[in-house]
């Protein structure tokens, strides 16, 4: 991480909920210095205060020039979050925002038409080090304004660019709100272990093992997917049995995760709307 012009003139946090403690975190990790970094938090965590007491900058005034401003608010909070940042617009500031929604009309209508401004969908993994976050930027983003976005995000996870901004909703709708689906996958696993017999923590653990161990396999391996389906797959076994089932066009998997992403892709679009 290209840190000298963040230690410069300082990185500022607005909101630092789970999301924006996860990315704290791990700027630290990568060797921002503690007095770079400026959070805003109406209701900052133990956490938060005692790394203010080690000399972060906690709900004090900000430098007129930061390197970079973090929105973490949630959007419901952005009309009144957004007015205060208005003076860093003169300077050079970058504004990366990981607000779900929000798009970057709306910033700009309220930064002005001068602010660069980056749109990024992180998720929860994050807070783990494992996320994935998609960003895209306006007109005005360099190629060296999204690599330091990218440098900041990467402290989390992986990190994409889009090609344009209208992808964000179906971002959203795979991995931003995806872990969701893979927790409640686990929860459904674990509950058809218990109608099979089993207890439910060792129901539970199988299943949790099981996508963690899958996923992770999935990840390193240089097999697709499908292919990798298909070596668990042996011809009318129990996995087959169970694929005839989840693979069903019509009642399994490939309608119902379709019509999910559906809904959330629209249910995002709604969201920047308002």
């Amino acid at each position: 991480m290209n840190l000298e012009k963040i230690q410069n003139n300082g990185l500022v946090l607005l909101g630092c909920g789970k999301m924006g403690s996860a990315m704290l975190a791990g700027w630290l990790e990568h060797g921002v210095a503690l007095n770079a970094v400026y959070v805003l938090d109406p209701y900052p965590s133990d956490w938060l205060k005692n790394l203010a007491a080690k000399g972060l900058n906690l709900n004090t005034d900000l430098p007129q020039d930061p390197a970079v401003c973090i929105i973490a608010v949630k959007p419901q909070m952005m009309s009144e979050a957004l007015p205060s940042l208005i003076p860093m617009v003169a300077g050079d500031c970058l504004f990366v925002s990981i607000a779900a929604g929000t798009s970057i009309a709306t910033y700009g209508a309220v930064l002005g038409g001068d602010a660069k401004i980056i749109r990024a969908m992180p998720n929860t993994p994050a807070a783990i080090g494992m996320g994935m976050t998609a960003l895209i930027g306006n007109a005005l983003i360099s190629a060296e304004d999204m690599e330091l976005a990218r440098d900041l995000l990467s402290a989390v996870g992986q990190t994409v660019v889009l090609e344009a901004e209208a992808q964000m909703d179906a971002v959203t709708a795979v991995s931003g709100s995806g872990p969701a689906y893979v927790f409640h996958m686990i929860e459904t696993m674990a509950r058809a272990g218990q109608e099979q017999g089993l207890p439910a923590d060792l129901a539970m653990q199988l299943a949790l093992a099981t996508v963690d161990g899958a996923g992770a396999l999935a990840a390193q391996s240089t097999e697709t997917a499908s292919q990798l389906r298909a070596n668990v797959t042996s011809p009318g076994g129990t996995t087959a049995a169970a694929l005839d089932v989840l693979m069903d066009e019509a009642t399994g998997f490939p309608a119902i995760v379709s019509q999910a992403i559906a809904a959330a892709s629209a249910r995002s679009k709604e969201l920047g709307k308002s």
